[in-house]
């Protein structure tokens, strides 16, 4: 299984959707989807369409329209996403349990590469059926936080974005949290999630 440009991209809209439904923000145009993602705009319209189509995402037309999570985010998995947009996770088709298609191996039942293919696919769809948006959401924030960062839709009229932490203290606070981290464990979900976001400490 290989992610194709629209499934990363589909999975990182979704990302942002998922961080709008935290922060109270109601819909979100396609432009600023688009803008805050650095994503072509058509492209980005056309995955849009597939995720309605699939009830993951609703729109809203009109001047202040805009795109909002169909259903919570904990109900929709990594693993829906990638098939929808991407198709089987297995990466020859006689181990897929969605889309089995018989390949030219004349005996299936003892041929040692279709089991080694068992073995990939079933771990790559452990994790990515296992893990929800709302848990990549979930850690995402917590390292923007971490880190201070502004979060995405936390300003608006009236509303200051959170003050910046000076560059000496917020490396301190890290090397502080990195120490503490290494000397407690990591639980399962944040173990993968890093690999996942490609970080490995908290």
């Amino acid at each position: 299984m290989k992610l194709s440009k629209k499934g990363e991209y589909a999975l990182r809209s979704l990302i942002i959707l998922g961080i709008a439904a935290e922060v109270d923000r109601k819909l979100v145009p396609v432009t600023e989807l688009a803008e805050s993602e650095q994503l072509p705009v058509k492209f980005l319209e056309q995955i849009l369409h597939i995720l309605k189509e699939a009830r993951i995402v609703e729109s809203q037309r009109g001047k202040f329209g805009g795109y909002h999570l169909a259903r919570p985010a904990r109900k929709i998995t990594i693993g829906e996403v990638v098939r929808l947009i991407d198709g089987p996770l297995a990466p020859i088709g006689c181990v897929s349990q969605t889309a089995y298609e018989p390949c030219t191996c004349p005996d299936e039942a003892h041929c040692g590469l279709r089991m080694l293919m068992v073995d990939v696919r079933n771990a790559i769809a452990g994790i990515l059926d296992r893990y929800t948006l709302a848990d990549v959401v979930e850690i995402t924030l917590r390292k923007m936080r971490r880190d201070s960062v502004v979060l995405p839709f936390s300003t608006g009229p009236g509303q200051e974005p959170p003050a910046r932490v000076p560059a000496r203290i917020a490396r301190q606070r890290l090397a502080r949290k990195g120490r503490a981290a290494r000397a407690s464990s990591t639980s399962p979900t944040e173990g993968v999630l890093h690999h996942i976001l490609g970080e490995y400490s908290i």
